[in-house]
């Protein structure tokens, strides 16, 4: 436990902003890269991940396979507005340091759907370093916007209860 109250304190903070920035970078490179290629056809990755539904040891689950098929693949155009902006504005969040725990949470939950339609890539790491980010709490946006807008924020919750 004191290990772990240890990296949460201001002389680790630099290590975590450049591990989120890092991640940051990693989601609006992606994003980005949907967004100004010329259109992006989640419609291909969807079926892809619902074929790895069968055979002994499939890479996907059933029961995920089923909510791609029901749900995900009928609303394909939207995913495809969906995926890339989610990834850009995560990315944006993350290396701006601002809506750090949303963006973390968005992305690492991006992560893991990835992973569950059977993709490896680099959403492991992504996701692992995610979590962590998410343990580190302030620690994490510490040199970023949410250090400064966090408690403005909060005073102004306090002023609205009043």
């Amino acid at each position: 436990m004191k290990m772990l109250v240890t990296l949460r304190n201001d002389k680790f903070a630099i290590l975590w902003a450049i591990v989120r920035i890092y991640v940051g970078w990693q989601w609006i490179q992606a994003g980005w890269g949907k967004i100004t290629g010329g259109g992006f056809d989640s419609s291909g990755f969807l079926k892809g991940a619902i074929g790895k539904a069968s055979g002994d040891h499939p890479s996907v689950q059933g029961w995920y396979a089923s909510f791609l098929e029901g749900f995900a693949l009928p609303n394909a155009g939207l995913f495809n507005i969906l995926i890339p902006w989610g990834e850009f504005l995560v990315g944006l969040g993350l290396i701006l340091g601002m809506f750090t725990t949303v963006a973390l949470f968005g992305g690492a939950l991006m992560n893991l759907n990835f992973m569950l339609a059977g993709t490896t890539s680099t959403n492991p790491i992504l996701y692992t370093l995610a979590i962590i980010l998410l343990v580190m709490g302030p620690a994490a946006y510490r040199y970023g916007v949410d250090y400064y807008l966090l408690p403005r924020f909060k005073q102004g919750i306090k002023k609205y209860r009043k």
